[in-house]
Protein backbone atom coordinates (compact mmCIF):
# COMPACT_ATOMS: atom_id res chain seq x y z
CA UNK A 1 0.00 0.00 0.00
CA UNK A 2 2.75 2.70 0.89
CA UNK A 3 4.09 2.05 -3.01
CA UNK A 4 1.05 3.14 -4.20
CA UNK A 5 1.02 6.03 -1.91
CA UNK A 6 4.48 6.86 -3.00
CA UNK A 7 3.31 6.41 -6.95
CA UNK A 8 0.89 8.89 -6.25
CA UNK A 9 2.96 11.14 -5.16
CA UNK A 10 5.28 11.11 -7.43
CA UNK A 11 2.76 11.36 -10.20
CA UNK A 12 1.10 14.39 -8.57
CA UNK A 13 4.21 16.03 -7.96
CA UNK A 14 5.42 15.31 -11.81
CA UNK A 15 1.89 16.74 -13.22
CA UNK A 16 2.10 19.93 -11.01
CA UNK A 17 5.26 20.38 -12.64
CA UNK A 18 4.12 19.70 -15.78
CA UNK A 19 0.99 22.16 -15.45
CA UNK A 20 3.21 25.11 -14.06
CA UNK A 21 5.33 24.35 -17.32
CA UNK A 22 2.93 24.23 -19.89
CA UNK A 23 0.96 27.62 -17.33
CA UNK A 24 4.11 29.16 -18.36
CA UNK A 25 4.21 28.46 -21.95
CA UNK A 26 0.58 29.95 -22.73
CA UNK A 27 1.55 32.98 -20.82
CA UNK A 28 4.65 33.44 -23.04
CA UNK A 29 3.27 32.78 -26.37
CA UNK A 30 0.30 35.47 -25.28
CA UNK A 31 2.83 37.71 -24.10
CA UNK A 32 4.50 37.25 -27.89
CA UNK A 33 1.42 37.74 -29.44
CA UNK A 34 0.37 40.99 -28.17
CA UNK A 35 3.61 42.75 -27.59
CA UNK A 36 4.48 41.45 -30.91
CA UNK A 37 1.64 43.05 -32.58
CA UNK A 38 2.71 46.59 -30.55
CA UNK A 39 6.25 46.09 -31.62
CA UNK A 40 5.47 45.40 -35.55
CA UNK A 41 3.16 48.84 -35.28
CA UNK A 42 6.43 50.59 -33.86
CA UNK A 43 8.34 49.10 -36.65
CA UNK A 44 5.49 50.47 -39.42
CA UNK A 45 5.30 54.19 -37.67
CA UNK A 46 9.19 53.75 -38.07
CA UNK A 47 9.66 53.11 -41.58
CA UNK A 48 6.25 54.70 -42.85
CA UNK A 49 6.39 58.01 -39.94
CA UNK A 50 2.88 58.38 -40.05
CA UNK A 51 1.57 60.01 -37.75
CA UNK A 52 0.03 57.73 -35.95
CA UNK A 53 0.49 56.06 -33.15
CA UNK A 54 1.91 52.91 -33.08
CA UNK A 55 -0.24 50.97 -30.30
CA UNK A 56 -3.56 51.41 -32.53
CA UNK A 57 -1.47 50.16 -35.57
CA UNK A 58 -0.72 47.20 -33.01
CA UNK A 59 -4.06 46.91 -32.05
CA UNK A 60 -5.30 46.98 -35.60
CA UNK A 61 -2.66 44.35 -36.65
CA UNK A 62 -4.35 42.17 -33.16
CA UNK A 63 -7.86 42.97 -34.43
CA UNK A 64 -6.99 41.96 -38.00
CA UNK A 65 -5.41 38.74 -37.48
CA UNK A 66 -7.83 37.91 -34.58
CA UNK A 67 -10.91 38.43 -37.17
CA UNK A 68 -8.84 36.46 -40.04
CA UNK A 69 -8.53 33.49 -37.38
CA UNK A 70 -4.38 33.51 -37.49
CA UNK A 71 -4.33 34.20 -33.93
CA UNK A 72 -7.26 32.16 -32.06
CA UNK A 73 -8.88 34.21 -29.20
CA UNK A 74 -7.82 31.74 -26.53
CA UNK A 75 -4.38 32.26 -27.52
CA UNK A 76 -4.54 35.90 -26.19
CA UNK A 77 -7.95 35.46 -23.69
CA UNK A 78 -5.71 35.30 -20.60
CA UNK A 79 -3.50 38.03 -20.59
CA UNK A 80 -5.96 40.29 -22.59
CA UNK A 81 -8.41 39.63 -19.63
CA UNK A 82 -5.27 40.04 -16.93
CA UNK A 83 -4.31 43.27 -18.48
CA UNK A 84 -8.03 44.76 -18.93
CA UNK A 85 -9.01 43.77 -15.19
CA UNK A 86 -5.58 45.89 -14.10
CA UNK A 87 -6.14 48.81 -16.41
CA UNK A 88 -6.51 51.34 -13.50
CA UNK A 89 -3.05 50.84 -12.63
CA UNK A 90 -2.16 51.82 -15.76
CA UNK A 91 -3.76 55.04 -15.63
CA UNK A 92 -1.82 55.73 -12.41
CA UNK A 93 1.94 57.54 -13.82
CA UNK A 94 -0.37 59.75 -16.19
CA UNK A 95 -2.52 60.70 -13.26
CA UNK A 96 0.76 61.72 -11.30
CA UNK A 97 2.37 63.66 -14.09
CA UNK A 98 -0.41 65.81 -14.18
CA UNK A 99 -0.28 67.30 -10.53
CA UNK A 100 3.08 68.67 -12.36
CA UNK A 101 0.88 70.68 -14.58
CA UNK A 102 -1.68 71.72 -12.19
CA UNK A 103 -0.61 75.36 -12.45
CA UNK A 104 -1.44 75.79 -16.17
CA UNK A 105 -4.46 73.18 -15.79
CA UNK A 106 -5.62 75.95 -13.61
CA UNK A 107 -4.67 78.58 -15.77
CA UNK A 108 -6.46 77.17 -18.50
CA UNK A 109 -9.47 75.43 -17.42
CA UNK A 110 -12.26 77.20 -19.02
CA UNK A 111 -10.52 76.41 -22.61
CA UNK A 112 -9.92 72.84 -21.81
CA UNK A 113 -13.70 72.52 -20.77
CA UNK A 114 -14.73 74.24 -24.16
CA UNK A 115 -12.76 71.67 -25.95
CA UNK A 116 -14.20 68.93 -23.99
CA UNK A 117 -17.62 69.90 -24.28
CA UNK A 118 -17.57 70.70 -28.23
CA UNK A 119 -15.54 67.37 -29.35
CA UNK A 120 -17.72 65.11 -27.05
CA UNK A 121 -20.82 66.63 -28.87
CA UNK A 122 -19.02 66.38 -32.36
CA UNK A 123 -18.18 62.96 -31.94
CA UNK A 124 -21.72 62.16 -30.68
CA UNK A 125 -23.41 63.88 -33.29
CA UNK A 126 -20.79 62.53 -36.21
CA UNK A 127 -21.49 59.06 -34.74
CA UNK A 128 -24.98 59.28 -34.57
CA UNK A 129 -25.30 60.69 -38.05
CA UNK A 130 -22.63 58.28 -39.85
CA UNK A 131 -24.77 55.31 -38.28
CA UNK A 132 -28.12 56.36 -39.80
CA UNK A 133 -26.19 56.66 -43.22
CA UNK A 134 -24.79 53.21 -43.02
CA UNK A 135 -27.91 51.92 -41.62
CA UNK A 136 -30.06 52.69 -44.31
Amino acid sequence: MPEIQQANLQFSSYNRTFVGELTERIMIRQCFIIFGCLAFGELIVWLTGIAIPSSIIGMLLLAALLQTKVVKEEWVKGMSDFLISNMGFFFVPPGVALMLYLDIIKAEFIPIVVATVVSTVLVLIVTGWTHQKLKR
